[in-house]
């Protein structure tokens, strides 16, 4: 029987490696998406939108469609998802393996101010500066809304929902983005504090660069950790490996 692999998407990767499957012969593979963005790209193979009851709801989902095993390519602050699908992963006795890019880096001239939370984040800003680029996606902009006398120019992908902060402006534009393009962005609008999260990629780096040249500081709010007893791999050529689709097998 081929295997049927399901991927847990919404990230770049998690496009990527549901092409890479479906060339292969005989894999089926289902990609499930929260369903949070309204338009999402075209997908190879099996595409299921919405959420599953938690782990119990995905364990049951598993057995009944006869998964052999489960990719996690969600989004790196995405953690109750990871959580579910390992709970999810030793109740069925299935594989997951988890996708996760790597975390951006800070270099040479970069002002990085490091934090573990949103809040944190939101504690953190009015020391920082008073013109605030928020890129912390739509979710999540109540932790902001007490900060009254900071301008916000929120950037996501969807309208975001109030609560928000009293003076803001939105941006709704997907990534990839230029170093020109956040550079422009900054300049217009006079940012003088990004704040963004630890999400990793090319696609939204372009920011702290256009920071770092502008001698704007940057709120980085760290990844949460994986659960315990669960690791990682980097890409995609990891996630073929560990299901033993690399070459030469």
């Amino acid at each position: 029987m081929s295997p049927h692999i399901l991927i847990l998407g919404g990230t770049t990767e998690a496009r990527e490696l549901a092409a890479e499957l479906t060339a292969l012969p005989e894999v089926r593979v289902t990609t499930s998406l929260a369903g949070r963005v309204s338009r999402p790209g075209a997908l190879a193979g099996d595409v299921r939108i919405g959420g599953f009851g938690g782990a119990e709801g995905l364990a049951e989902w598993l057995r009944e469609h006869r998964v052999d095993a489960v990719v996690d390519a969600t989004h790196p602050f995405a953690e109750s998802i990871t959580a579910n699908a390992a709970r999810a992963g030793a109740a069925t006795g299935l594989p997951v393996v988890v996708l996760r890019r790597p975390g951006w880096q800070p270099g040479p001239g970069d002002d990085w101010h490091t934090v573990a939370s949103l809040s944190e984040a939101a504690e953190a800003l009015p020391a920082l500066g008073r013109r605030v680029l928020l890129t912390t996606g739509r979710l999540g902009l109540a932790t902001f809304a007490h900060l009254a006398r900071l301008h916000f120019v929120v950037r996501s992908v969807e309208p975001p929902e109030p609560p928000m902060p009293p003076d803001v402006e939105v941006l709704l534009a997907r990534g990839p983005f230029t170093v020109a393009d956040e550079t422009a962005l900054l300049r217009e609008h006079r940012i003088d504090v990004v704040v963004t999260k630890d999400s990793g990629g090319a696609a939204t780096a372009a920011k702290l660069t256009a920071a770092r040249e502008a001698g704007v500081p940057v709120v980085v709010v760290r990844r949460p950790p994986l659960p315990d007893g669960v690791s990682a791999v980097p890409d995609v050529a990891g996630v073929l490996d560990g299901l033993g689709f690399s070459p030469g097998r």
